[in-house]
């Protein structure tokens, strides 16, 4: 029998109502035998996300000692969810609740008070579908360097999940290498059902969420953009990288290592068929010759030029050098025969830091010419059909040029799946709904 692991939203576990809804889906098909859960997400708009009280519940515990106050709003949430389950005359939810705040309150960590709307939540799920709680806890593992730690943490949940006919797991966190609770960033729960499919070598990855797959671009640009139906690992990691927020953009490479296909579904409607993500390997080009677009605000691009650049030696490690000693991380590099530029998120700058990074580059590398240019957006064309395809970088430069797009900056991947245009914010939303119009409509 097949064997699929389920990984479920904060926006499909936000209430009862919605928590009986992926009971339903998870019991209709026996081969959803583990289930991961994110804490409730917000059950209509202006709500709050049970990890975002959490936060609140640690800062009011570091400031006044205890949570009390911050905590009842979760305590209020959890109670209302069991009620609306029809658990509340048989699942003490309360006791679990007066130990989770005097934990919080002892522990006194961001990490652990963040970690409990998963661990609550799970318990919640575990007792309604009548499956084990398994803690992630005992099963996931960060080494010292804060890092996941495969070595340690895959054969464990492999030998604890091959003795359940079905399990459920809090997503998001961990157990550190000094033992202490270890949260992913923020939507690592995408993370956990990622390695949780992984460890048990799972036919199936299915990321359930509030949206029915991915889309060629974003709707609040493009109205009714088309749906996605199928893409490769490839495809999506440089989506997801520009922008595509279905799914965590690190959640891909546990499974993407075991070759295990993941499909993106919507919990309130589950009739739809989603979004099929394949290893490339897979992966068989169909359809148009450009699967998604996406892209980001706010970069700044420093411009260096140089004469025999190409023969000085080193150079390129002086000027990676210099962001090393500042912490900070570049996107893009692309360069010319005596030119390299770097692109930057802007974020790096926001203390005026940009005209000593100058002068320092300056010193480092004593260039001819030096320049930043400030307020640019990356738009990337994704999609494994444009190295096929002879024309497709005239048709979107040729899309741009007619919609009066000014490209400040062009980069391709070794890839060939993707071309990035750096160009004024301003233009931004115009750049995706030209490129769209030449390749989809």
């Amino acid at each position: 029998m097949s064997l699929t692991v389920c990984k479920f939203g904060g926006s499909s576990l936000a209430d009862g109502n919605n928590i009986t809804r992926v009971t339903e889906i998870v019991k209709s098909d026996p081969a959803r035998r583990f289930v991961v859960v994110s804490a409730p997400g917000k059950r209509y708009s202006g709500d709050i996300k049970v990890t975002d009280m959490l936060y609140e519940c640690y800062k009011e515990s570091k400031e006044k000692g205890n949570c009390s106050a911050a905590f009842e709003k979760i305590r209020r949430r959890f109670y209302s969810i069991v009620e609306e389950l029809g658990m509340d005359t048989f699942f003490d939810i309360g006791k679990i609740l007066d130990e989770t705040e005097r934990e919080i309150e002892s522990r006194k960590s961001a990490d652990f008070t963040a970690s409990r709307g998963e661990y609550l939540n799970a318990r919640v799920v575990a007792a309604k579908m009548g499956l084990p709680f398994i803690d992630a806890k005992d099963i996931i593992f960060f080494d010292k360097n804060g890092q996941f730690d495969e070595a340690r943490s895959y054969p464990l949940i492999a030998e604890k999940l091959e003795k359940c006919e079905g399990a459920v797991i809090p997503g998001f966190y961990g157990t550190d290498a000094e033992g202490n609770i270890k949260t992913f960033s923020r939507g690592g729960s995408d993370i956990s059902g990622s390695i949780v499919a992984r460890a048990v070598n799972a036919d199936l990855y299915e990321n359930w969420t509030d949206v029915s797959g991915f889309l060629a671009c974003d709707p609040r640009i493009v109205e009714h953009p088309q749906k996605i139906e199928i893409i490769s690992f490839k495809e999506l990691r440089e989506l997801s990288y520009m922008g595509a927020n279905v799914l965590h953009a690190d959640s891909i490479f546990p499974v993407r290592k075991g070759d295990i296909p993941i499909k993106i579904k919507n919990t309130f409607r589950p009739e739809d068929a989603g979004t099929l993500i394949l290893p490339s390997k897979k992966y068989v080009k169909h359809g148009n010759i450009v699967t998604g677009i996406a892209g980001k605000k706010d970069f700044t691009v420093i411009y260096l030029e140089k004469s025999m650049m190409n023969s000085e030696i080193g150079f390129a490690r002086k000027v990676l050098s210099v962001l090393e000693r500042r912490g900070i991380c570049f996107e893009h590099m692309p360069s010319g025969i005596d030119t390299l530029s770097l692109v930057i998120e802007s974020k790096y700058f926001a203390d005026g830091s940009l005209d000593s990074l100058l002068k320092e580059l300056s010193e480092a590398v004593q260039p001819d010419y030096i320049h930043a240019l400030e307020n640019i957006a990356l738009v990337a064309t994704v999609g494994h059909g444009m190295a096929s395809n002879i024309g497709t970088s005239a048709r979107l430069f040729k899309a741009l040029s007619d919609a009066g797009i000014n490209i400040r900056m062009i980069d391709q991947g070794s890839s060939e799946i993707n071309i990035i245009v750096g160009i004024d914010n301003d233009d931004y939303e115009k750049c995706v709904r030209a490129i769209y119009r030449e390749f989809f409509s």
